[in-house]
């Protein structure tokens, strides 16, 4: 298989199970941001716009560490979440508020540090699906895989800030915390090509209201979780029914769901976790669709 783009437009070649060959054409890179058109929002770019201000600004603002956590609900509700601080003061979300009745809609989201071999198979099996996800990356993972990271912009799919280095930011300097997300952006843009989209997962999941307010003046909106579950310890795994078990438990409309690309579990479950929730009246978005 390979991918590229040609004049503007996201174009995706690939094989198909019967040797033919598919190409799909997602459109103009740039359509118009004013649209409702749920298909054109997943492929609108979002710019990024930088208001951050001199560091004594943030003096205000309270950095006591939060590690955040989710609360699981039994009965398809949404989950209760570590409420200590109000995230829509800082353009930051844990799960789609806005979501209706009349559409159900999940997002996924992979949170990217290193390569563990099952990104390529995470990506073949949304590419065959239609289905749209946001990858956080850091540096270290844009460096050592140039083509998967490519490809994840190639194919529709949004490639998220995960830092530079993945610290805890709250113990991070003004100065420090500016450089871990800028300078993952800059180097997105210098390695691939492509510009990073608008999107932050703080690492560990840790945070204060000074890192969530710097965030938010870089330009990114940070991204918590309404979905979980321990898939990052490659040496334990869950297994692929655990996974598929636990998304039929613990869906739930306008879900933010964290994954790994490390797992092979998520990515022998993915297919049928997709497929299960589609049957259940649920589609997939994009995180361009958050208001």
């Amino acid at each position: 298989m390979f991918w590229l783009v040609k004049e503007k437009k996201f174009i995706s070649y690939g094989k198909r199970e019967d040797d033919t060959v598919a190409i799909r054409d997602y459109g103009s890179e740039t359509k118009d941001a004013n649209t409702n058109n749920d298909t054109d929002l997943r492929y609108t770019k979002q710019p990024i716009v930088n208001n951050i201000r001199e560091k004594e600004y943030y003096y205000g603002f309270n950095n006591e560490k939060f590690s955040w956590w989710i609360k699981r609900d039994n009965n398809h509700g949404p989950s209760g979440c570590d409420d200590a601080v109000e995230l829509s003061d800082y353009g930051a979300y844990y799960l789609d508020k806005n979501a209706s009745d009349e559409d159900k809609v999940i997002y996924l989201t992979f949170d990217c540090g290193y390569e563990n071999g099952y990104t390529g198979q995470i990506l073949d099996v949304l590419y065959k699906e239609d289905v749209p996800a946001c990858f956080f990356v850091t540096k270290t993972y844009i460096r050592d895989n140039i083509d998967l990271t490519k490809r994840m912009k190639e194919e529709g799919h949004q490639v998220g800030n995960h830092t530079i280095t993945h610290p805890s930011l709250p113990t991070k300097s003004y100065e420090e915390i500016i450089q871990e997300i800028s300078g993952c952006a800059d180097y997105m843009k210098e390695a691939t090509g492509y510009d990073m989209d608008p999107y932050f997962r703080p690492p560990c999941g840790e945070y204060s209201e000074r890192t969530l307010a710097i965030t938010h003046d870089l330009g990114f909106k940070t991204i918590f979780w309404s979905m979980a579950y321990l898939d990052y310890d490659v040496n334990k795994q869950p297994g692929a029914e655990y996974v598929i078990n636990h998304f039929n438990k613990y869906h739930h409309n306008g879900a933010i769901v964290l994954m790994h690309n490390v797992s092979s579990s998520n990515a022998e479950a993915l297919q049928t976790v997709i497929r299960n929730l589609k049957q259940k009246g649920y589609r997939f978005a994009s995180l361009n669709e958050l208001k």
